[in-house]
């Protein structure tokens, strides 16, 4: 199963305070898991996004439908598949 890493921001005009915005990750937790999913760990970030939500799907597919179950809750994302460090020589073994 793959492994996502999500970039996530935070729509300020939605939250008005830390509190109000943690009290959707159970809800989000719960929504990943509907969709076949598993959340690993989420990250808050110093630097250009707010957050780093870490999940694994069956694919691509799964993923978008995860990205979206995020953003309903008034999140932005920006969504990649990371490939564990030690597979990479197997792949550029090919090379």
């Amino acid at each position: 199963m793959p492994t996502y890493i999500a970039h996530v921001d935070v729509n300020e005009m939605e939250y008005q305070n830390p509190q109000e915005f943690v009290s959707i990750w159970g809800s989000i937790r719960e929504d990943v898991q509907q969709a076949g999913g598993e959340l690993l760990d989420t990250y808050a970030v110093l630097g250009p996004y707010d957050f780093d939500v870490r999940f694994r799907v069956d694919g691509d597919d799964e993923a978008f439908e995860v990205t979206q179950l995020i953003e309903r809750h008034g999140l932005d994302t920006e969504t990649y598949q990371a490939l564990p460090v030690d597979r990479l020589g197997e792949i550029v073994e090919d090379v």
